[in-house]
């Protein structure tokens, strides 16, 4: 159960507690010959106080921003493991919370934006990665190198990565979607997951930017993506904090591109 099914929940709790005392058993106090049968039950009090918090936490959480951990390595160097992001939830269309129906479209995805998107395999797992294929995109990827409808993405080497981890010396590679980049990293000691197929209509591909070290779109567990599995698009750092390590405070604030 996710926090999403939680607050609706909590919010229909409440929201009855508090219907239940104005239809029931506020007449009853009111009818009472003593005061302390007129006092307002706990429960109601607390359903009073609380229901407008949460009910601002759903729809903030539902329609303008929701906070994201990241859990692995896999989009590093673009974002590290104990990362936390704000996602945009209005960039792709307005959804219903737990219906996950769209009742407003508000713009689609653009390749190279990098987007929380629920598993297909099991939509309760949220990954994140960066959008490659567009719908009806014919995707190769040989030897690390990404083509895309025949024409290769414009790669240049950008020197080695040296965070002091485990991808230490890995090569670091500035990619090119039209007038955006980004900077992708191949760790030489693992071999390129090669892959060639057309994004099927109404899904989408994704890559971590650790091209050699991501579970995405390359692998049957992910595959093609459904537009309806969109969450929204990762846009800023807020807060970096693998515990029981300190923070990393410089990563604070940072824009995803």
């Amino acid at each position: 159960m996710d926090l999403t099914t939680i607050l609706v929940i909590a919010c229909v709790v409440a929201g009855a507690v508090i219907l239940t005392d104005v239809c029931y058993l506020k007449p009853r106090r009111i009818a009472a010959f003593s005061p302390e049968s007129r006092t307002e039950p706990i429960a109601v009090g607390y359903a009073r106080s609380f229901l407008p918090v949460i009910f601002i936490v759903l729809i903030v959480r539902s329609f303008v921003f929701e906070p994201f951990r990241i859990p692995s390595p896999s989009m590093t160097p673009t974002l590290v493991d104990g990362d936390f992001v704000f996602v945009t939830k209005f960039s792709y269309g307005l959804r219903l919370p737990l219906l996950n129906t769209k009742v407003l479209s508000t713009g689609e995805p653009h390749r190279g934006d990098v987007i929380v998107f629920r598993l297909p395999a099991d939509p309760s797992i949220r990954y994140i990665k960066r959008l490659i294929g567009l719908p009806g995109d014919h995707i190769v990827i040989r030897n690390n190198r990404l083509t895309i409808n025949g024409s290769p993405v414009p790669l240049a080497p950008d020197g080695a990565y040296s965070a002091g981890d485990e991808f230490t010396g890995s090569q670091l590679a500035v990619e090119q979607f039209g007038h955006a980049d980004h900077v992708v990293m191949f760790d030489t000691g693992r071999p390129s997951t090669d892959f060639a197929a057309t994004v099927p209509a109404g899904r989408y591909f994704f890559m971590g930017d650790n091209r050699n070290d991501s579970q995405d779109s390359r692998f049957p567990r992910v595959g093609f993506v459904p537009e309806e599995n969109l969450v929204g698009h990762a846009v800023r750092i807020w807060m970096n904090w693998n515990f029981p390590e300190w923070p990393r405070w410089n990563r604070i604030g940072k824009r995803i591109v």
